[in-house]
This record gives structure tokens, C-alpha cells and sequence, in this order.
């Protein structure tokens, strides 16, 4: 993957080991990246999907990262930064016939938010 490049006035912030597979959480992400704080918070609450609850959470915090450590006022900030990668895999196993096992793997992933003032 590509390395982000940061700029001095932009917040990130970041969940990591979030249950849920990359795909799920990257449709999300390609709809929310590039809008405004606002537009982007009204998608998130009613898009029906269950990976907008941990997104919502992160990008909350990008936006407080900014407002509390950069003074960025959260009415004209834009999403510049969206990505998820994959995290490690939880195995588990169940029973088969014949004394078989038979293996589950539930994904988890690491969100990545960063915002940016509008004018910059």
C-alpha cells in the first residue's frame, strides 16, 4: 500500500482490529471520502450497513483530533484521508462429521481517517 503523505494541518485518527472484512468497510469508505464533515456524518447514519458504526467513530475523532489539537473549526472540514487495511484473521473451528474440524475465519481490519481544512 502506498504511503499517506500528511500535511502539517491535517488530523488522523485510526481504530484498529475492527471486526468486520476490508471489502465492507472500503464501500463505505469510497462514498464518504472527499465530502464535508456534515455530508459525510448524514450518509453514514442512514446507509444500511454495519461497518458505518465503527467509520462514525473515527471520523468523530479525526474531527475532534482537529478541533482540539490543530483549533480547526469542524464546519469546513473535508475528508481527505479514508482507508482500510486488513488486520489479522480470527480462526476458529467447528465440528464436522467423522471427527472432522472445520475452520472459520472472521476477518478484522484497521480504519484509517484523516481530515483537512476546506480552504487548504
Amino acid at each position: 500500500m502506498a504511503k499517506k503523505i500528511l500535511t502539517p494541518n491535517q488530523a488522523l485518527a485510526h481504530a484498529r482490529y475492527v471486526r468486520g472484512s476490508v471489502s465492507k468497510v472500503r464501500r463505505v469508505l469510497d462514498q464518504i471520502r472527499g465530502r464535508s464533515y456534515r455530508d459525510a456524518l448524514i450518509m453514514l447514519e442512514f446507509m444500511p450497513y454495519r461497518s458505518t458504526g465503527p467509520i462514525t467513530k473515527v471520523l468523530r475523532s479525526a474531527v475532534a483530533n482537529a478541533e482540539h489539537n490543530l483549533g480547526i473549526d469542524p464546519g469546513n472540514l473535508v475528508i481527505s484521508v479514508a482507508s482500510a487495511d486488513m488486520g489479522p484473521s480470527m480462526k476458529r473451528f467447528r465440528p464436522r462429521a467423522q471427527g472432522r474440524a472445520f475452520a472459520i475465519k472472521k476477518p478484522t481490519c484497521h480504519i484509517s481517517i484523516g481530515v483537512t481544512p476546506q480552504d487548504a
